[in-house]
């Protein structure tokens, strides 16, 4: 009898757990600073949850990798975890009006071959007869900006999503409402998504060169999947490095991505993806992992060193892969190359960082791998 009262009560707990975030209470409007002028209510972001956060304790709230991570891991890599990349909060409101003001940690708004939307900006998505469509996009002009993201809304209760900046930090994120209107937490995912999907990765993953933060592959099968992601994707830093694995191991996610050979050359990949992956299946054992061959450069077709690249890089990975299925490590998975950004060659900016396009079609391809994974059953994956 005992037992199976324990038992209800687990039960009970886990349900908790699943709904808690659909009865989440409208945030306090004592909590707002009311700029009565403009009939704005402001809100700090951190009163809601912020998605895409691996730990809680970081330097600061806006950090991807946790505080303790400065002593391990490379500085390059440091410092590019505390760009913003896969952040975003969910929230409801019936306000007729959406406004941001958030303030970027880095001068530096744009690059060369990035706009200053997809580096510095942010991105407003709204659920729309069940589906996520764009709505508005906060451009990014001084290290501090105020944007009115939409106006003239009817005033219905609706879903939106906010996504923060790919390639700079945020210090202070506040969401701007009509004077008295509510903002609330959106709801849970729903039971059996709510573990996320890790990307582990290089500038491709984190985002570079969307033009937007919502255009990243990631932030689009976020959307497609239903489910949250977490975005550790390091421009030119995704290397396979041990210290990075073992701060993945902390996670407990639906499945790893592990996308990392635009940024190592050959030889590593055959030095450092078993390793890797052997971290990770110590500490999860029954966690699926995708490893993800490289893009093809899209000029490629041409330019033989880059065709040669990606040959040697593919034919590692496939070694060490078939290699682990060999010594009996289970439930590993494969997404080859060749046709992440398509058959055209239009999917990139400089043959390597995808365009908008380039991150749909990547998308489209992760989204057909990652889909059976996410639907086998816990113990068949």
């Amino acid at each position: 009898m005992r037992a199976q009262i324990c038992g209800l009560l687990g039960w009970c707990l886990v349900a908790l757990v699943w709904l808690a975030p659909a009865w989440s209470q409208a945030l306090d409007p004592a909590q707002a600073r009311r700029e009565e002028a403009a009939g704005i209510d402001w809100y700090d972001l951190k009163k809601l949850p912020v998605e895409g956060r691996g730990w809680t304790d970081t330097a600061a709230f806006y950090d991807r990798l946790p505080a303790k991570a400065e002593a391990l891991v490379r500085k390059d890599v440091w410092n590019l975890s505390r760009h913003s990349a896969g952040l975003c909060v969910r929230f409801t409101s019936a306000s007729p009006a959406i406004h941001c003001r958030w303030t970027v940690t880095s001068s530096n708004l744009a690059m060369p071959h990035m706009p200053a939307t997809g580096v510095s900006g942010v991105d407003l998505y709204v659920k729309h007869q069940g589906a996520w469509r764009w709505l508005a996009c906060g451009f990014p002009r001084e290290q501090t900006n105020q944007a009115a993201l939409v106006t003239g809304l009817s005033p219905e209760e609706r879903e939106y999503l906010l996504y923060l900046p790919l390639y700079n930090g945020v210090s202070e994120v506040e969401l701007g409402v009509a004077r008295g209107a509510t903002v609330a937490a959106a709801p849970g995912y729903g039971a059996g998504k709510e573990k996320p999907i890790v990307f582990y990765g290089t500038s491709i993953t984190q985002g570079g060169c969307a033009s937007r933060p919502g255009m990243v592959h990631t932030a689009i099968l976020q959307r497609r999947l239903g489910r949250p992601v977490i975005n550790l994707g390091f421009s030119g830093n995704g290397r396979m490095e041990a210290e990075l694995g073992r701060l993945l191991a902390e996670l407990d996610p639906a499945v790893y991505v592990l996308d990392c050979l635009p940024n190592i050359s050959g030889g590593e990949v055959r030095e450092r993806t078993e390793p890797l992956v052997k971290i990770l299946r110590e500490a999860h054992p029954q966690t699926p992992i995708l490893l993800v061959e490289d893009r093809s450069y899209s000029d490629n077709f041409l330019v033989e060193s880059k065709r040669a690249r990606n040959a040697d890089s593919r034919k590692e990975l496939r070694g060490a892969f078939e290699r682990l299925r060999q010594a009996g490590v289970s439930g590993l998975f494969y997404l080859e190359g060749e046709h992440l950004l398509g058959a055209d060659n239009e999917g990139t900016v400089d043959s390597s960082h995808p365009t908008d396009l380039g991150f749909v079609r990547q998308a489209d391809a992760f989204e057909a791998a990652l889909r059976p994974i996410l639907e086998r059953p816990a113990d068949a994956r």
